[in-house]
Parts: structure tokens; sequence; C-alpha cells
């Protein structure tokens, strides 16, 4: 009977933190349309998100189109098909790996900032601060975050699209000796905008998966620096699973 007992408890508590974390998601997303809007606050937090992650986004992308051309290339070879190389390069980066990918670095990245960042507010008592002077804390510290995660995630998706197949060309053309004119060509005739447009999406759902949990994991920080170490930690894992979660179902729907 303790067993049951215990996976009771734990399926109660995961309703009990999907419910909170819920209700947080719809009070940010309420408070954008009050004043202020804090359009600095929102901005540096673009910067953050966004700018900051380029680096890191630009490494991966590139080598994971040059991967993903080469392996391709050696497959595709075995049946005389090395010209439709750029044509998987660019559906698989735009509808699978430019979206996922760019969220499990931003949730490595930027998330891990964020809840970090919340949690230390959480801990020494600032948070409270901002509530005694009057000052919504979701409005002020959740709602910036949760819109340049909307806002980034497929703009940083777009980069890494673009970087991605801009990559698995140079593998192909300069070190395969791929036609050039055919690795365009194929690239261009069966790449549709519905696909683009799908992996956008994800984008946009996976940087509010990020912000949402970043944050609540934050808020719920305690126990001093050891306690915001948990949180950073659950916020970057739970992130990712979500990420990788919801990418299947987005999939589906898209599909």
């Amino acid at each position: 009977m303790r067993w049951f007992e215990g996976i009771g408890r734990w399926i109660l508590k995961g309703l009990s933190e999907t419910g909170t974390v819920a209700l947080l998601f719809f009070n940010a997303l309420r408070s954008i349309f009050r004043r202020p809007f804090g359009l600095r606050n929102i901005a540096k937090q673009m910067e953050t998100v966004g700018i900051d992650s380029i680096p890191v986004v630009v490494i991966t992308a590139s080598f994971t189109g040059m991967v993903l051309a080469l392996q391709s290339y050696t497959g595709f070879k075995r049946f005389n098909a090395e010209s439709l190389v750029g044509t998987v390069v660019a559906l698989s980066m735009t509808r699978e790996l430019g979206p996922v990918l760019t969220g499990l670095i931003v949730a490595g990245r930027a998330g891990a900032a964020m809840a970090a960042e919340l949690g230390t507010m959480r801990v020494t008592e600032q948070v409270d601060a901002l509530a005694t002077l009057a000052v919504n804390p979701v409005k002020y510290l959740i709602t910036p975050r949760l819109l340049a995660g909307l806002f980034m995630l497929p703009l940083l998706t777009i980069f890494s699209d673009f970087i991605g197949i801009v990559g698995g060309y140079f593998v192909s053309v300069e070190l395969l000796n791929a036609n050039p004119g055919i690795y365009i060509r194929r690239t261009t005739q069966y790449l549709q905008m519905e696909d683009i447009l799908g992996g956008l999406l994800k984008a946009s759902v996976f940087g509010m998966i990020i912000a949402t949990i970043s944050c609540y994991k934050g808020f719920q920080a305690e126990g001093g620096a050891e306690g915001v170490g948990r949180a950073t930690t659950g916020a970057v894992v739970i992130s990712e699973m979500l990420i990788l979660i919801s990418n299947y179902f987005l999939t589906a729907f898209i599909s």
C-alpha cells in the first residue's frame, strides 16, 4: 500500500505543479496588455535570450548541417541519389533540427540564466520587496522573459536553418565535389513555405515553454545557493524534456 501511496502523492504533486505553471503562464500572458509595458526590460531580455545565444547557435547549426550533408551523401551515393542531399539538409533543418536544437541550446543557456537569476532574487527576498513596493513581480520579471522567448526563438531558428543549409552546401560542394547548381535547385525545388512556417511555430512554442518553466522554477527556489542550483538544474531538464515531448505532438499536428 505504501508503494501505491507514493505513486498517488507523485501524481498529485505533478498535477498541482502543472496547474501552478499554467496559472503563472496565463497571468504573465495577461500582463502583456497592461501598462506600463516596460519596453526597455523587454529589449534587455531579448538581447539576453537572442543575441547572446547567436555564437552557440552558429556553431551548433553549422556542424549539424555539415554532418547531415556528409551522412546523407554517404548513404545516397549507394543509390546514385547524391542530388537529393540538399533537399534532405534543407527539410531536416527547417522542419526538425533547426527548431529543436535551437530550443535545447536556449534552454541550456538562457533558461538556466533565467532560473538562476530569479532563484537568487527569491532566496534573497528581492521578489517580496517588489511586491511590497506595489510592483507586480509576474509582470516585471516573467512577462518580459516570456515575450523574449516567444519572439527570439523563431528568429534564432531562421538563423539556425540558414547556417545549417550553408554548412551542408559547403561540405557537399567544396569537400565532396557535388554540383552546386543541382544542390541549390534541389533545395529550392522541394523546400516549401509550409516547412519553414511549421518550424517557426515549433520554435515559438519552445520559447514559451523555456521561459515559463525557467521562471516557475526560479520563483519556487528556496534554501539558499543549494536551492538555486536545484531550481536551475530542474528548469533545464524539464524544459528540454518538454521540448522533445511537445515536438512529437506538434509534428503530428502540423503534418
